[in-house]
């Protein structure tokens, strides 16, 4: 049960509802509410399928890559510091560009994308839940992991509908405001993945040892 809070924790300021809730108005504006509810419905199915592949897939991923556990966490903590950073100091007013903006409007199906890729399970999303592979030590932890990740999917999926109300009774500045605690969150999240790393790399067993034997090896002064 620590495990799904503690993957709770990890996702929910890195995938953050509310920065999605205005971009959802938006490119399903015409829509029904029926309509608007379906789309929600299956952006998080699609958000849930990809986040537990790359789960699952996680081990295969690192091994295939020759990819170390402190090593994919403080990747994985630099690129979710930087996404903390643009949301606590965005360089423009949007996530998405005009010309994604207008297709997305076009489409009669964006749950897919933009709303599950990239703007749910994006890289950030992504990169988290391959590092918490690193924490699964049996079938119950990954058991325990896929468990957060539909508490999560279960707290998008009530923002996603609630967008509507939510919009008027927080406003654009709330929301705004809601957006840089949850940056502010993301950053503490980036630095403390970085900071796990880097003592792993320290404190392992392979270093202490090197460090040993050339303290044994060097010459007597």
């Amino acid at each position: 049960m620590q495990l799904a809070i503690a993957t709770v924790i990890a996702l929910l300021p890195i995938i953050n509802p509310f920065s999605t809730a205005p971009m959802f108005l938006a490119i399903t504006e015409g829509d029904t509410n029926a309509e608007r509810r379906e789309q929600a419905r299956k952006a998080v199915i699609y958000m849930i399928c990809i986040l537990v592949a790359f789960l699952v897939g996680g081990t295969f991923i690192m091994t295939f890559f020759g990819l170390s556990l402190p090593g994919l966490r403080i990747a994985g903590g630099i690129l979710v510091a930087g996404v903390g950073m643009r949301m606590l100091y965005p360089k423009d007013g949007g996530v998405q560009t005009r010309a994604e903006h207008l297709e997305s409007k076009h489409k009669r199906d964006v749950s897919f994308t933009p709303l599950a890729m990239p703007s749910l399970a994006g890289p950030g999303a992504i990169s988290v839940t391959i590092g918490l592979t690193s924490m699964a030590r049996s079938w119950v932890d990954f058991i325990s992991i896929i468990v957060g990740i539909l508490l999560v999917a279960v707290m998008v999926y009530t923002t996603l509908r609630l967008s509507t109300r939510l919009v008027k009774v927080l406003g654009v500045n709330g929301l705004h405001a809601m957006t840089k605690i949850m940056g502010f969150l993301i950053l503490c999240v980036g630095v403390q993945f970085i900071v796990n790393g880097i003592v792993e790399v320290v404190s392992s067993p392979e270093l202490v040892h090197g460090i040993l034997r050339a303290i044994e090896s060097a010459p007597a002064q």
